[in-house]
């Protein structure tokens, strides 16, 4: 496998074209699912059968690249046949690694597959070391992605108590503030994003126009009233528009996206291993373009370079044409 020559870059893949894009553009490694409830992006048109999962690794892993494969939503009590298979079969089709967050999944992974990577999703929401360590402890784990909740010097205090490697998102849509732990959505459609492994199921969205306004809804909830001017946010709970005390406002969080690119060696100082970007339901396009943005970035860093023109670009990819650096760089408590 070819060795990062700076920063490790994992890039999603919805789609076997997704995949593909991604490794011809520069992935070090891509990360995807199979398609059913087992991990945390299963919506229609998206995620890998067993035939084009088998495929997509072979694929990358002509080109030196690595596939990890998610595993990461949470099986309900007494119904666990899902995610035991989707563990066989990843080892089966030859992963690199199997992304988990559920105790049980990892006990099964550790038990079945012991020679097989592990690492801990972001979906366990474990953004401390004692947590981590428990997970290293028990189920040897050799990375944790950690939640979108730490400033640079919290990722650097964490990682400089813990053995592991550490993957933090770099780019692409925010979420709740506390991985994994999401239950708005499950509320208003009956399906859960920690379970069912979807968050604003598509057959629950519509939109309609009111007067100058378009109006987005899940289910009969309202999620947003937009004008003309403003970008349409997919609508899920944790993105919508509530009233308060008479004033409309975004509680939880604004549609706006993590580009964490202007502090790169800032990360790779606090220890980080890999970097994240956000994107499996995005299109093979957009895959194309931001893992080529940030491998030409990367690469400049690595050859002590300045930032080339291709990092510049990527807040015109950002959700909503707004970019943070979110809790990276943290003006609250």
């Amino acid at each position: 496998m070819r060795e990062p020559t700076y920063l490790e870059l994992v890039c999603p893949a919805g789609t076997p074209a997704a995949l593909r894009a991604a490794v011809d553009a520069g992935a070090d490694t891509v990360y995807c699912g199979f398609r059913d409830c087992t991990n945390a992006r299963n919506y229609p048109g998206l995620n890998f059968d067993l035939k084009e999962m088998r495929e997509g690794i072979d694929y990358a892993h002509r080109f030196g690249r690595r596939v990890l494969v998610a595993v990461n939503t949470f099986p309900r009590a007494g119904d666990v046949v899902f995610w035991q298979r989707a563990v066989d079969n990843a080892a089966d089709c030859g992963a690199d690694a199997v992304i988990m967050a559920d105790i049980g999944v990892l006990d099964y992974a550790t038990r079945r597959h012991p020679n097989m990577r592990r690492h801990l999703s972001v979906q366990a929401a474990a953004s401390n070391p004692l947590s981590i360590d428990f997970y290293r402890e028990q189920f040897g784990i050799s990375r944790v992605v950690l939640p979108r909740v730490l400033s640079v010097d919290e990722v650097a205090a964490v990682i400089a108590r813990m053995k592991v490697e550490a993957e933090v998102f770099a780019f692409g849509s925010l979420g709740t503030m506390v991985e994994g732990r999401c239950y708005l959505s499950s509320y208003i459609t009956g399906r859960s994003p920690s379970s069912d492994g979807v968050c604003g199921p598509a057959e629950y969205v519509s939109y309609r126009e009111e007067g100058d306004q378009m109006v987005s809804c899940l289910g009969k909830v309202m999620m947003n009233r937009y004008d003309k001017h403003e970008n349409a946010a997919y609508p899920t709970p944790c993105k919508c528009r509530l009233v308060t005390n008479g004033q409309a406002s975004y509680l939880f969080e604004e549609p706006v996206g993590l580009n964490a690119v202007s502090i790169l060696p800032q990360l790779k100082a606090a220890g980080v291993t890999a970097l994240k970007i956000e994107g499996r339901q995005r299109s093979r396009a957009y895959v194309g373009q931001v893992v080529g943005a940030f491998r030409q970035v990367l690469d400049a860093l690595a050859r002590g370079e300045p930032q080339p023109e291709a990092a510049n670009d990527l807040y015109r990819l950002a959700e909503g044409g707004k970019e943070t650096l979110s809790a990276f760089k943290k003006g609250w408590r």
